[in-house]
């Protein structure tokens, strides 16, 4: 991690964000006050698990992957974290330590903002805690279609699943497939290595997608979603 100065030629100005466009002029001052702007390296945490938690993170540049940790190196993908999004809202209103893990995908920009700003924000803006309060649900539903998928469906389904939801990434960040190895895919999935390659060849010999490499091409999204629905 490296703190990003103003008279660093990667500092960004301005709070540029529609949660953050509902901010007052003296609102905007207080972020502005109590933000450090930090650039996290590849492979860096943005969040540890377990660690206490004395502000907010809010990614502007870059894509880190939120996961929970296991036992023997067995970790579960909750999903990616792309700019625009908060992380560790959480901590705000609950305790204050991470619940979950941040890792960085690629080089991030980040705004650490101390957690009492964020409260005090939420307490006095209205549009702000409405922002706040739909990007919180909209993490929680995330959740709870992940918990779904690891119960209730099989391996191929949850797979499908992953695919197609990276796939969605893809439209925005092309090189999505080529950040993430064998294994995060099947942290996604929570599967193995070994049945995710498995199962990768298979949906290639049926002609759903193509492997190029570390790239993975959807071709037949119709049929995955269908892979994914009755899996």
């Amino acid at each position: 991690m490296k703190t990003i100065f103003e008279s660093d030629k990667s500092f960004i100005c301005e709070i540029d964000s529609p949660c953050f466009r509902t901010l007052s002029n003296e609102e905007v001052e207080w972020v502005r006050a109590s933000k450090t702007q930090v650039i996290f390296r590849k492979g860096d945490n943005l969040t540890k698990e377990g660690a206490f938690s004395s502000y907010v993170l809010f990614v502007i540049k870059g894509i880190a992957k939120l996961y929970i940790e296991g036992e023997n190196n067995r970790n579960y993908n909750i999903r990616l974290v792309l700019p625009g999004e908060f992380v560790g809202i959480d901590s705000v209103f609950s305790k204050n330590i991470f619940s979950f893990s941040v890792v960085a995908l690629e080089e991030c920009q980040v705004y650490l903002i101390e957690r009492d700003i964020i409260r005090s924000l939420v307490k006095n803006n209205g549009m702000f805690s409405l922002s706040i309060i739909a990007r919180y649900c909209e993490q929680n539903s995330f959740l709870y279609n992940a918990l779904h998928n690891l119960n209730f469906k099989q391996m191929n389904g949850r797979l499908a699943d992953t695919l197609i939801y990276l796939d969605r990434v893809k439209e925005s960040s092309p090189d999505i497939f080529s950040m993430l190895s064998r294994k995060d895919i099947g942290d996604f999935a929570g599967i193995s290595v070994e049945s995710t390659v498995k199962l990768l060849k298979s949906f290639e010999r049926d002609k759903l997608i193509t492997l190029n490499e570390k790239d993975i091409v959807l071709h037949e999204k119709t049929k995955l979603e269908q892979i994914s629905k009755n899996g």
